[in-house]
């Protein structure tokens, strides 16, 4: 790619998850958005049976915090001896850092309760937005650009682009089906966290290619 295009690209893909995040919000404070959610949330509960329950709490718990920093601490780990970069261990440390600051932050500015229409697991804290698909895409999506230039094949590439957004997925439609989380909220997550993950990526080429410039 284009080296000056890069930047370029970057900002206009953080204003579209910006202005998609400032749009679900607001048809959220208006009450616009209600009618979608519950369409969703009865479509997907529609297919509750309980093998679909028993993979939708694996994958519920895959993004719950304990699993995260497991997954954090591997990942960490595998880049530093493995890779031996640690400017990217330091993107990835904010990155998840980040995201959870910012989820605690909006949690406590929208105030959102949860949906009460059909639970399968009890939880409490607000809704808005999801915190399991904020860090689920910042997790996945950091994944795959961190290990996207350590892998040489096409295959290899499309296989791991396919597996990060299978697991943002379910993660983000597990909390919809266990009916803890509005179908907006999970939105709502998916792009603040795309914005800021987009940011951060933004500015860690920038210091790369400073530093690869001054070499």
């Amino acid at each position: 790619m284009n080296g000056k295009k890069y930047p370029y690209r970057l900002s206009i893909i953080m204003l579209i998850f910006l202005l998609s995040f400032t749009l679900v919000t607001l048809f959220v404070q208006t009450g616009k958005i209600e009618k979608f959610d519950l369409t969703i949330i009865h479509f997907v509960q529609g297919f509750e049976s309980p093998l679909l329950t028993s993979i939708m709490l694996f994958f519920t718990k895959i993004g719950s915090f304990p699993i995260v920093t497991l997954l954090f601490l591997i990942i960490s780990l595998f880049m530093y001896f493995v890779f031996h970069h640690r400017s990217e261990l330091v993107l990835f440390t904010v990155v998840i850092a980040g995201t959870l600051v910012i989820n605690r932050l909006l949690k406590e500015y929208f105030e959102r309760v949860r949906p009460d229409i059909h639970r399968l697991i009890e939880i409490g804290g607000y809704s808005f937005p999801s915190g399991h698909a904020m860090i689920a895409f910042s997790v996945y999506t950091m994944l795959a650009f961190l290990f996207w230039r350590h892998i040489s094949t096409r295959f290899a590439r499309i296989l791991l682009l396919i597996f990060s957004a299978l697991f943002i997925f379910m993660i983000g439609i597990s909390r919809i089906y266990l009916g803890v989380h509005y179908p907006s909220d999970v939105l709502a997550g998916y792009f603040i966290s795309g914005m800021w993950c987009t940011m951060a990526i933004g500015f860690f080429q920038k210091y790369k290619n400073r530093n690869h410039t001054q070499d």
